[in-house]
This record gives structure tokens, sequence and C-alpha cells, in this order.
């Protein structure tokens, strides 16, 4: 059941929420029921959203009625320069932006991008690529890690990466040797796979969870995005 807010959180405005699902690569079978998840936890709270693939939505217009955008599960090459621009002016007067999974997947060619999402993907295991894990809540008090129980145990598909901005505020550590075979090389230290930061003058949350279906129907994962979009509408202030 996707029903309402599983933690407190405070009283939304009316800010709108754009979610951007556009493919030039591999495309995930999650889209469809993230963009539905998102949409039911948005309407019942009071937000109003737009959900397209369109890269024509990405005007000063159109964003001036927006508070976040959310990439989810885009690949590769999604917007064109006038498209870029647009949404390099929306994060620099104060908008929110909410990148999920394959968002680090996503406008490699744009470095001004890989520094606000925060890092860009270098491969994950593979036979099989989803696998259960373990994460270690690095700052449960943000509201997108809040509810969580530290250890947290999930199954996903596990991105490496190939950068990682030093400049974010690490939420989550996936701990690769709860997941990767001794074959794989998994390193002893756990890498960052959450973060938020504000970037040029805008907010900013990551994570490199939603690869699978199943994780819009997670209580637990839904309480995580959920908070990371509302830290980026700015609903939430910063923990810092």
């Amino acid at each position: 059941m996707l029903a309402g807010l599983f933690c407190p959180a405070p009283r939304p405005s009316d800010a709108d929420i754009l979610v951007f699902s556009r493919t030039a690569g591999f495309r995930h079978d999650s889209i469809e029921p993230g963009t539905a998840a998102i949409r039911k936890l948005a309407t019942e709270n009071g937000y109003g959203i737009l959900a397209t693939e369109d890269g024509g939505v990405f005007t000063d217009a159109n964003l001036a009625s927006t508070g976040v955008v959310v990439f989810l599960n885009t690949t590769l090459d999604v917007l064109d320069d006038s498209q870029q621009s647009a949404l390099t002016r929306f994060v620099r007067a104060g908008g929110g932006f909410v990148g999920i999974h394959s968002a680090a997947d996503t406008e490699y060619d744009w470095p001004w991008y890989g520094q606000m999402v925060g890092a860009y993907f270098d491969g994950h295991p593979n036979n099989p690529n989803v696998r259960e894990g373990v994460m270690l809540i690095m700052d449960s008090t943000h509201a997108s890690t809040r509810c969580l129980p530290d250890p947290w145990v999930r199954t996903d598909e596990w991105y490496d990466y190939r950068y990682v901005n030093p400049n974010v505020n690490v939420l989550l550590l996936a701990d690769d040797m709860s997941y990767k075979r001794p074959e794989e090389n998994p390193p002893s230290e756990p890498h960052p796979i959450s973060w938020y930061h504000e970037f040029d003058g805008g907010r900013v949350f990551y994570t490199g969870l939603g690869h699978t279906s199943e994780s819009f129907t997670e209580r637990l994962y839904l309480d995580h995005i959920w908070g990371g979009i509302q830290y980026a509408l700015g609903e939430i202030a910063s923990p810092n």
C-alpha cells in the first residue's frame, strides 16, 4: 500500500513536482511503477505533479511553476543545449533536484550536471545484477533517512561510481562486502550510495537505489525518496 506519508513530514506547499524519465540508453522497467508511486505520494500530500519524457518542458516559463525536478531513471543524453540551460537557471534560482538510480548514468558530457547529481555511474555487479545488500546510515537526522533502520538491508542493483563530488553530504553507505563475491574484489570500505547537498543555489538529493519495480512498493524506500523530495523542495531544513 502506498497511501500517504509513512513518516511525519511538514505540511506541503503548493510547489509542483516535475518527474522526468526520458531514456537514451538502458530503460528500466521500474520507470512506470516509480512514476505511479511518486504521483500517488504527491497527490495525497497536496502537490501538483507532471510526469513526462518530453524534454521540451525544460523552459524558463514551464519551470517557473516547478519546485523540484525529479530525474527518475533517466539514461545518457536526455536534454539538448537549451533545455540544459533552462535546468541550470532553475537550480541557480533556488529550484530543487532529485536524482534516482540511473540519474547518475545520464549526461556524461555535461560537467555541471555531474557536479550537481554528485556522481557518475561506473558499473554494478552482474550474474545476478540484483542482490541483497547492507547499507549503513551516516546521517539519521535527514528527512530521507530518519525512518530507516540502521543497518538497512534490502535488495537492489548496487551502483559503483567513477566520481563522487567531495562536497556532498553522505546519507547512506553501501557495504560492498555484503553483496559482492570475493572474486569481484569488494573494497573493504563501504562507498556512498545516497547523499544531498546545496549546489549552485539549489538543493539536491540523490539515491542510487531504485532499479527494481518492487522498490516502489516498499514502505521504507518510499519514505527515503519522499524525504529526499521534501528536502529538495525546501520543505525541510538541511540538518547542517
